[in-house]
């Protein structure tokens, strides 16, 4: 016999639910079958699989050890890499991605940030294999895979959830530091309309909406300008895939680096100088809004991620 004692990390999804998760070699047709048997059962009675789990609540699976082994069976190969935690509790942790790492797996031959987190909370002791099996810890917001800086993550379920709402409703303000080609000054309030080719990945900005372009804004400051370049410091306003880089180019000021929207003469020096091989784009700063309850102790909270070093030295270069 199995017992499981469900934690809040599982709690407020249907039964049925769990069970997939956790008999993931399960045809859905065994798993009510041994429901209808009683061969599972929910605080001692039969269930339907329809309940809604709460804390406390203890599941029961009258199997052989046979059985057990062929309908469970973990899928998780651990993959270690060295994680810049920014801050970490119970409920969530704040990782400063380097660039070149993907943030979400985009097939199964590359681990990413989520694999490596998962690893680091295994071997921290905050997390179990049997906890994995029915809760899996993630990041909730994304970069793209060579942009640098902070990446909120999810420990536990209430963690996950309270963090992607806040990022949906734009409660989060989150400020990107960039250097441009040009010179620029002061603070500027971008306005447009991007359109994204998913055929070719690549987005297109116009002053007037057309198709199923969508409106977008962006606010940035001039940090320092030297050698020909600005470093800016960009805040989203909205939020749509390649923003900062396709609208920053739209208006003649493209990312150093970027080898979608960027000037290649300049990419080129910027290699052979620097070893430049990424869009010089970092998300710098995270504040968070007014909070009550569960997560008030972030209320107002603002963090910060180091700027590579790169950054200083294209910015003082021959200074």
């Amino acid at each position: 016999m199995i017992t499981l004692t469900i934690t809040a990390n599982e709690a407020g999804q249907r039964f049925d639910k769990l069970l997939a998760k956790y008999l993931n070699e399960a045809p859905v047709s065994f798993i009510y079958k041994m429901l209808r048997k009683k061969n599972i059962t929910l605080n001692g009675r039969k269930a339907s699989g329809k309940e809604l789990l709460a804390p406390g609540d203890e599941v029961r699976l009258f199997f052989s050890d046979e059985t057990a082994a062929k309908f469970h069976t973990a899928d998780f190969r651990r993959v270690k890499a060295p994680l810049s935690i920014l801050y970490e509790d119970e409920h969530i942790l704040l990782v400063s991605k380097p660039a070149g790492m993907l943030s979400q797996r985009a097939d199964e031959t590359e681990p990413s940030l989520v694999e490596y987190l998962i690893t680091y909370l295994l071997d921290s002791g905050s997390l179990t294999e049997d906890q994995l099996t029915t809760f899996r810890p993630s990041v909730c917001n994304r970069l793209d895979r060579n942009t640098s800086g902070i990446v909120i993550c999810g420990k536990s379920l209430a963690g996950l959830q309270e963090m992607s709402r806040l990022l949906k409703e734009r409660r989060i303000h989150k400020y990107y530091r960039c250097i441009v080609k040009g010179e620029l000054r002061g603070e500027h309030h971008l306005k447009g309309y991007l359109y994204k080719d998913r055929r070719t990945n690549k987005a297109a900005v116009s002053d007037h909406p057309a198709g199923d372009a969508l409106p977008i804004e962006t606010r940035y400051r001039a940090a320092a300008c030297a050698n020909g370049c600005t470093e800016l410091e960009v805040l989203l306003i909205t939020g749509r895939s390649h923003q900062i880089r396709a609208h920053l180019a739209s208006i003649g000021h493209p990312v150093l680096g970027d080898p979608k929207y960027g000037d290649p003469e300049m990419n080129s020096r910027l290699r052979r100088s620097y070893g430049v091989k990424h869009q010089l784009l970092h998300a710098y700063r995270l504040e968070f809004p007014p909070l009550e309850g569960t997560f008030s102790y972030l209320s107002g909270r603002c963090f910060t991620a180091p700027l590579p070093e790169i950054y200083g030295r294209i910015m003082t270069a021959g200074s």
